[in-house]
């Protein structure tokens, strides 16, 4: 296991932590030698998830935090984020319907749809009153 990297960040359940967070992942990606299109993809799927865990995970207005775990291992990279909101599986939600014009689809979703397009595998758990997210995909 020897080619294994891992790399982990904490941030506060605000907004305001998104543009060092990418800023962050840009440096790692580059580090790791990832590509420009990859690194983008990484990026667009953290700020997709956790804009859906600041805006629904907390109901009760206190601050937390949200662990985000990015690895690399034998060509797979997988992306965990563990927070202890309210247990939410964004799974679980009706993908919404992209052959609708935009004024007659539904709110809400399309994060979850776009994650599931760039990443090849998604998985929902609840561990110890902790909302575990783990996305996956072939590099």
């Amino acid at each position: 296991m020897a080619n294994k990297k891992v790399k982990h960040y904490v941030i506060k359940n605000e907004i305001s932590e998104l543009p060092q967070l990418a800023e962050e992942i840009e440096k790692l990606a580059n580090k790791w030698e990832l590509s420009q299109t990859l690194a983008m993809n990484i990026n667009l799927v953290i700020e997709e998830a956790v804009t859906n865990i600041i805006f629904y995970a907390f109901t009760d207005g206190g601050k937390h935090e949200i662990n985000i775990t990015v690895s690399v291992n034998n060509n797979r990279l997988t992306i965990v984020f563990t927070d202890n909101g309210i247990p939410f599986d964004p799974l679980s939600h009706q993908k919404p319907d992209i052959t609708l014009p935009a004024e007659e689809r539904t709110v809400g979703g399309l994060g979850i749809f776009l994650m599931s397009q760039i990443m090849d595998e998604m998985h929902y758990n609840r561990n110890k009153n902790q909302n575990i997210l783990t996305l996956t995909k072939s590099i």
